[in-house]
């Protein structure tokens, strides 16, 4: 029993952060609109790849997800960055794929992944 309350307490302990981490963001940079996970990852995906916000085609915010999307999993070891193409563009090679998770918690992980990514920058929120 007392397992279960230390796993209640970090469930919701990290519900919290996200929630502050969303309200940090959407507060930053939503225009007085919350922004949901996959506006956080886009926002991850332009500051890794560091060419600064711009219009993008619809192919390129694709990419800047997936960008997101390894980075964030390559803290567990998912991908490894490998290098930057002519274009400046991040790649990464899959180290082990991801286990598969049904989409709730694909979304809890990706949630605390980043939560994760803005704590290693030292970003406080």
């Amino acid at each position: 029993m007392n397992t279960i309350g230390r796993n209640d307490n970090n469930t919701n302990q990290k519900k919290e952060e996200w929630e502050r981490l969303v309200e940090f963001i959407s507060e930053k940079f939503g225009n007085g609109e919350q922004l949901d996970l996959q506006a956080i990852l886009f926002l991850i995906g332009v500051n890794e790849l560091g060419q600064g916000y711009r219009d993008f085609t619809k192919d390129e915010k694709t990419n800047l997800l997936h960008i997101a999307i390894c980075k964030l999993l390559s803290h567990y070891g998912y991908y490894t960055f490998v290098g930057r193409d002519d274009d400046g563009w991040p790649h990464w090679k899959t180290n082990n794929p991801p286990p598969p998770l049904d989409g709730g918690k694909q979304i809890i992980l990706m949630k605390e992944a980043a939560v994760l990514y803005f704590k290693n920058a030292e970003i406080l929120f």
